[in-house]
Formats: structure tokens, sequence, C-alpha cells
């Protein structure tokens, strides 16, 4: 008896241990993104880089998640999960620590691309861990990685422009100084790792699973396509389109940290609840319908209501960690959570990646805000009616 109970509190404390590790994970995720929006004015002055190429800038992301993530399941059958998360966050380090002394726009591109690499990997594979490990709270556990995912990207939209004012309007300073938040991650997963490697633990078992003949598959990959659009398009612009409206950019920078830290408390909750049901398909139109209120009220009257338009759309946002929590519902077990996970992420990143740079060329084109925001609240049906399909009752 006693035996047993120590197996229990043993395994209990290894379950925490990994919690805690994928929590300090999560934070890093969105960190290399959301920091550069609230001082891109600052970054393109300094590299001498154009609008056009600033949309590619906010392109990157999706383009890197897309490419890179396709390799996750593999490499997590041929390492394990554990040690491919390692990875992921070392290339992430790496990346934050050096693009910010990068001397043009070419080299800071492809040294952002370095972390988002990192990212990418990290993103396809931590669904994978919330359905092995925690399998009974798959939403409690995905609404809590999401909570710090979008505390990760609420203090990077927050503190960057105070940070940069305290390295004496260093924007360079302010940027790499997020790599410290990426190295704490880093020895957890080293022990995670190393623990595996004793057990020899060959990573995920394959699965005979084709997901790409599932229609549930395509609507969730569609879905997330969708919503990564708005969140890279909020990521990238946001902050710009408040500035451009006349609002000084402390403020855009806290509007736009509204936006991200709404998150919080709502990924929570939503993933929680879209846990306990069995469809989340109204959950999936009711965000499409706060998403159109948010980029019309943009489209209207940009500084009319400022914060009204960003509490809607941070309300939008929350898609991110619905169509999360749906992929670790839609998968009968963890290696089938990893293929879904892997093409869901890659093709709807694919999907995203015209988004960003369009918007950029459209305001380039037209020299305004108004063409780039009627094509989000247009893009928000499709978004609608993917999830509304992604939700159903269905298991792959």
């Amino acid at each position: 008896m006693v035996l047993l109970e120590e197996r229990a509190v043993a395994r209990r404390q290894g379950r925490l241990f990994i919690l805690i590790a994928l929590l300090l994970a999560a934070v890093n995720l969105r960190l290399a993104v959301t920091s550069v929006g609230p001082v891109l004015t600052e970054l393109r002055t300094g590299l001498g880089m154009s609008t056009t190429v600033a949309g590619l800038l906010t392109s990157v992301p999706v383009v890197c998640f897309a490419a890179i993530g396709l390799a996750a399941p593999r490499l997590a059958r041929r390492f394990g999960a554990a040690r491919v998360i390692l990875g992921g966050i070392a290339l992430l380090t790496a990346g934050l620590a050096t693009r910010s002394f990068a001397p043009d726009s070419v080299t800071f591109l492809l040294l952002s691309a370095v972390a988002l690499a990192g990212i990418a990997l990290v993103n396809v594979l931590l669904p994978s861990v919330v359905k092995d490990h925690f399998p009974h709270q798959v939403g409690t556990v995905t609404g809590l990685y999401t909570v710090a995912l979008n505390i990760g990207a609420t203090a990077a939209a927050a503190a960057t422009v105070p940070l940069t004012g305290a390295f004496g309007d260093d924007w360079r300073l302010g940027l790499a100084c997020w790599a410290l938040a990426a190295v704490v991650a880093l020895p957890p997963w080293l022990m995670i790792a190393r623990d595996g490697a004793k057990t020899h633990d060959p990573g995920q078992k394959p699965s005979s699973v084709r997901v790409t003949r599932h229609p549930v598959a395509w609507a969730l990959a569609v879905y997330f396509g969708m919503q990564s659009t708005a969140a890279y398009v909020i990521i990238g612009w946001l902050p710009q389109i408040f500035r451009d409206a006349g609002i000084s950019a402390e403020m855009a920078g806290l509007l736009f940290a509204t936006t991200s830290f709404l998150g919080v408390p709502l990924g929570f909750a939503l993933s929680s609840l879209a846990g306990r049901i069995r469809s989340q398909s109204a959950i999936a139109v009711a965000l499409g319908l706060f998403g159109i209120a948010g980029w019309g009220g943009l489209l209207l009257s940009p500084s009319g209501a400022p914060w009204l338009w960003a509490i809607l759309l941070g309300v939008a946002n929350t898609a991110f960690p619905l169509v999360l929590t749906m992929i670790a519902l839609r998968g009968s077990s963890p290696a089938t959570v990893v293929k879904l996970s892997a093409f869901a992420q890659s093709v709807g990143y694919l999907i995203a990646i015209p988004g960003p740079f369009v918007v950029g060329a459209l305001h380039d084109a037209t020299d305004s805000w108004k063409a780039p925001l009627a094509v989000m609240v247009a893009l928000t049906v499709p978004q609608m009616i993917a999830g509304a399909l992604a939700g159903r009752n269905r298991q792959i």
C-alpha cells in the first residue's frame, strides 16, 4: 500500500513538472512576433525597411510555421517529442538573441526565421503532450498553456516600448532582452529529454491514420488558417493602424496589449468549456461575430472607440485556443493528435501566408487602411463556416 501511494505521489509530481515545463514553453510561443509590432516604425527606420518588406516580415511567422511544422511528427517519432521541443526552444533562444543586431532587413528576416522555426516545432507538439499526459483534462490544460502563451504575448507587446526607452531608445536591446525568457524554458525540457533518453523512449508511436482523408481535418485546417490570418494581421498591423489614426505609440501598444491580454482569462475559460461539451460549433460562430464587429469598427472609425475595437478583436482572437482544443479533442490518440496538429497547423499557416503581406500591399496601394480592413471583415465569414464544421462531435 505504501509503495502504491509513493508511486501515485511520484506520478502526480511528474505530471506537475511536465505541466510547468509546458507552460514555460508556451510563454515563449509569441514573443518573437508580438515584440516587433510596437517598435515596427523604429525598426523600419533603423534597417531602412519599406512597408512592403515590413508586410513580408509579418508573413515570415506563418511561412515558418507552415514549412517547419510538417517535419515535427517525423522528428518526434525519431528523437522523441521532448527532445524536439528542447531543440525548438534552443533555436528560438538563438534567433531572439541575434536578430536584433542584424545590420540589414534581410539578415533580420533570416534570424527571425530561425527563432520562428523553433516555435513551429513546439507549436505542433504541445497538443500531443497534453493528449499524452493529461488525456482527461485536455480542455483545462490547453486553456492553461494558451493563458501562458497570451501572458507572454501581452508582456512583449506592452513592455517592448518601455524597455526600449530604458535602454536609451535602443530598439535592438529592447527586442534582444526577450531571449532571456526563452533561456528560462530550456532547463526543464532538458531534464525531460534526458529522462526520456534514459528510459529509451522512442518518441511518438506511429499512427496509421491518414488525416488528409478526413473532412474534419480539412475543416480544422481552414479554421486554423482563417483565425491565423486575423491573428497575424492583428500582431503585425494593429498598433500601426492605431498610430496612423493619430493615437500615440504608447497608447497603441496598450491597446494591442489589451487585445492580447483578453486571451488570458477568456482563453482558459473557453478551452475549459470547449473540453466539456460535445460540439464547439456555436462557440466558433460567436467568436466570428465578435471579429466582424471589431474589424468593422476599425474600418468605420479607428479612433472613434479604440478600446471597444481592441476588446472585440481580443475576444475574437480566442479562436486560437479554441482550435487547439478542437485539435486535441478530434484526435483519438497522442500519435493521431500529432498528425492532426501538424496537418491543421501547416495547411492553416499556408492559407494564412498571404494575409499580412496583402494587407501591407493594399495599404501601400491605397494609402489607407479601409481596403485591408474590408478584406478582414469578409474573411471572417469563411472562418465561421469552417469553425462550425470543425466543431462538430467527430473524432479521427
